[in-house]
């Protein structure tokens, strides 16, 4: 089993930035995790991709947050973050990350997180 520790969320204001980190860990060894993401979903709304990025780096965003988030992770430390920039009312929803995981004596697996709250507000 991998928990998927999530933190970053809060409230900004128009035009604001935040940044939001993921941390993939489990009691059995990880052998790798591809990919590893962020989803979002706001009320009423089904859960979208906002970004991926591969064990190699290939990212893919959603088109609307494209040249204003940006997608890194650490694969040492299992880790993603996702900087938002130039926030706007519609980012605000709930943010999962997700991860798919290879781990010792498990096939791949799809984890997601608690979920964290952004708000964009004036």
């Amino acid at each position: 089993q991998v928990q998927l520790v999530e933190s970053g969320g809060g409230l900004v204001q128009p035009g604001g930035s935040l940044r939001l980190s993921c941390a993939a860990s489990g009691p059995g060894r990880i052998f790798s995790i591809n990919p590893m993401g962020w989803y979002r979903q706001a009320p009423g709304k089904e859960r979208e991709l906002v970004a991926t990025i591969t064990s190699g780096g290939s990212t893919n965003y959603l088109d609307s947050v494209k040249g204003r988030f940006t997608i890194s992770r650490d694969n040492a430390k299992n880790t993603v973050s996702l900087q938002m920039n130039s926030l706007k009312l519609e980012d605000a929803a709930v943010y999962y990350c997700y991860a798919n995981v290879l781990q010792a004596g498990w096939n791949w697996r799809a984890y997601w997180g608690q979920g964290t709250q952004v708000t964009v507000s004036s």
